[in-house]
């Protein structure tokens, strides 16, 4: 009998303690800072709106908690007037958890990152070679011009391609700013080459195939256009 009630004592000790643990692992995932970290440790993108503005950034909440966005991680370019974002919905990452120090910062740069270079992509994919484009000379360097294309996209134009004439630095026939047309002659790694000289050779091209009546020729169908004509 004695060794019954021991054994009874010993199953409902372990059934005490396996409740135990299930209350304190579902006390743990109810924990809105465990919540926050797994989000971070996953990169979870989580949809919020801007509910306030402060110095340095925006505030947000997430899980009931108050999250921070800097300044930095609310876009791709400089913010000139925060307020634009008040109430604004957004994604963004949890990038800093700080459970003691009730820290938890939040980033919407990373997805704005990959957003551009995913609309990136697909305008290169779009790009054909051979197609002939409008740009404006964005920098130039020792060894090309970049251009500013009409869709927003980037080339270079190498020194090579710039001209049929011998050029030794790009500054010496284009400035910044310069409107110039292009030929697209490559696309590559995500990288469009461009040409100015392929333009100038279809140019010489069709110079030469205009073909310049002769003088007699010229003669006779000036004949022919007076022979009916009575003065």
């Amino acid at each position: 009998m004695n060794e019954e009630l021991l054994q009874e004592e010993v199953t409902q000790t372990e059934a005490a303690a396996e409740t135990m643990a299930d209350y304190e692992e579902h006390f743990d995932d109810a924990n809105p800072w465990n919540v926050v970290k797994d989000y971070m440790e996953k990169k979870t993108r989580l949809p919020i709106k801007i509910e306030g503005i402060v110095n340095g950034g925006a505030i947000a909440m997430v899980e009931g908690l108050r999250g921070f966005i800097p300044a930095s991680k609310l876009s791709l370019s400089y913010i000139e007037n925060l307020e634009d974002f008040l109430l604004k919905e957004m994604v963004v990452m949890v990038i800093d958890v700080n459970e003691a120090e009730n820290r938890l910062v939040l980033s919407a740069r990373e997805i704005l990152k990959e957003q551009e270079k995913a609309e990136r992509e697909a305008k290169i994919a779009a790009v054909k070679v051979g197609s002939v484009m409008k740009g404006v000379v964005d920098s130039i360097q020792n060894y090309g011009a970049f251009v500013r294309l009409e869709d927003g996209l980037s080339g270079l134009v190498h020194v090579s391609q710039i001209s049929n004439k011998r050029v030794k630095s790009p500054a010496d026939v284009l400035n910044k700013g310069d409107e110039v047309e292009v030929k697209v002659i490559g696309v590559k790694d995500g990288k469009i080459s461009l040409s100015m000289k392929a333009l100038e050779e279809k140019a010489e091209e069709v110079v030469e195939k205009v073909v310049i009546p002769k003088s007699e020729n010229i003669g006779t169908s000036l004949g022919e256009l007076f022979k009916n004509i009575k003065l």
